[in-house]
């Protein structure tokens, strides 16, 4: 076990905010019933600013065959005629789980401090909807982001994609989807905490993937995107590509006792082989999700994240 490795702040109540689960087909429809919950609970925003910031339920047009794409827009207020830049959000769960709802809070903290149009996408979830299901619906919403452009009020050459866990593998998976097709070239890439290859519900690392999402939960939530494929495309698994060239300036963060930190670090030396741009935090101490909590680890990865993003996105 890796408890003693534990950041002292962060192993204050351990047990009971990160308490032991069983993630199965089973218990699934009750995990995804308590992160409904969890939603419930957050507490209504306070500020101004954030109460200020305009939320709009879109439907967009989903991939060929498919349905259509739930979306959520932010927009903060009094922006007038400005021209904003834009991020497209995906949230976490282990692909199994979570919705746009649950970042409802990140979302419109995203548009105030960044002073971005948000759009958050309610993708398809596995294993009712494996590969490609869910990242193409992810597709199908940063083509609408890019294509209403004017409607929206943002520069369409100013889009970056963020997510975390499950949810930044689909962003690393969606980047390199964008790359090949074209049609879309995203300015900056967010993985925090990153679920990027499939391979790791092997990994044998002595210290990691003991507390907040473990290699069974790993396993259940890799098994179910797979859906029983043969073979594993780099848009699902994005670790395994071979060519990491062209794709945008990317930020990774990752706790040195996360399940996913050996994948991580390899992704963002891979990236830096292929000349792109990257920014990797191992913050010492953390497991994975720990950006929930409110310690000295957790504000300090919340800053030095969204400096990054604010600079992609402005420049400055």
């Amino acid at each position: 076990m890796s408890r003693h490795l534990v950041d002292s702040e962060l192993a204050v109540g351990l047990d009971t905010n990160m308490p032991a689960y069983r993630l199965d087909a089973e218990t699934l429809p009750t995990y995804r019933q308590m992160l409904l919950d969890m939603v419930a609970a957050i507490p209504k925003p306070t500020s101004e600013a954030v109460i200020n910031v305009r939320r709009d339920e879109r439907l967009v047009p989903g991939p060929e065959g498919s349905p259509n794409v739930r979306v959520l827009v932010y927009k903060p207020g009094d922006k007038g005629d400005a021209i904003l830049p834009a991020m497209l959000h995906i949230h976490g769960g282990g692909f199994v789980s979570g919705s746009a709802d649950m970042s409802d809070p990140n979302s419109r903290s995203y548009a105030v401090e960044m002073n971005c149009v948000v759009v958050s996408v309610d993708y398809r979830l596995a294993p009712e909807t494996p590969f490609p299901g869910p990242v193409e619906d992810c597709y199908a919403a940063l083509l609408w982001l890019h294509g209403a452009a004017d409607e929206l009020g943002i520069d369409p050459a100013r889009i970056m994609i963020a997510g975390e866990s499950a949810g930044a593998g689909l962003v690393a998976g969606l980047c390199l989807l964008a790359r090949d097709r074209g049609a879309v070239a995203p300015v900056f890439q967010y993985l925090a905490e990153p679920m990027l290859d499939h391979r790791s519900v092997e990994s044998d690392h002595p210290h990691t993937g003991h507390f907040g999402w473990t290699r069974d939960h790993n396993r259940f939530g890799w098994n179910s995107m797979l859906g029983g494929a043969e073979t594993v495309s780099p848009y699902c698994s994005p670790a395994t590509t071979e060519d990491l060239s062209g794709l945008p300036s990317t930020y990774i963060h990752i706790g040195a006792i996360d399940l996913f930190l050996e994948e991580s670090v390899d992704y963002a030396r891979r990236l830096t082989r292929a000349g792109v741009s990257v920014e990797l935090h191992v913050w010492p101490g953390a497991f994975h999700a720990f950006g929930s909590t409110d310690c000295h680890v957790s504000r300090e990865a919340r800053r030095v994240a969204r400096t990054a993003i604010k600079r992609a996105l402005w420049g400055a």
